[in-house]
């Protein structure tokens, strides 16, 4: 038991938690990493009618993990803690995706809810 306490406890610092929580409503989740933060979204924070949250993949690799983020920035929505919708870069490492096309998303998310 003791041996087994001991492999816990020497295991558990390299046991990677997401610190990202998207919860149950609708949220969208701005996916980058520090080293492209010239390609962040800019119109990213105004986003309306949604929870807005960001993920540095570098500082939080289990979301990268968990979301299969394979190119920064990507945008993805979720509702009800499910993903719903994804825009992901280019090989330029810069999203094409607009801030209508992700509102107009959004919008038709909650208006399927009615």
């Amino acid at each position: 038991m003791k041996k087994l306490i001991l492999v816990l406890l020497l295991l558990f610092p390299l046991i990677s938690f997401s610190q990202l929580k998207v919860g149950s409503g609708l949220t969208v989740v701005h996916f980058n990493a520090g080293w492209n933060s010239a390609n962040n979204v800019k119109w990213f924070g105004g986003l309306s009618d949604a929870k807005i949250k960001r993920c540095d993949i570098v500082t939080d690799a289990a979301a990268a993990s968990k979301y299969e983020i394979v190119v920064v920035p990507t945008i993805i929505i979720f509702n009800g803690g499910k993903e719903v919708k994804r825009y992901q870069a280019d090989i330029s490492f810069s999203i094409k995706a607009t801030k209508s096309q992700v509102q107009g998303k959004i919008n038709d998310i909650l208006m399927e809810s009615f």
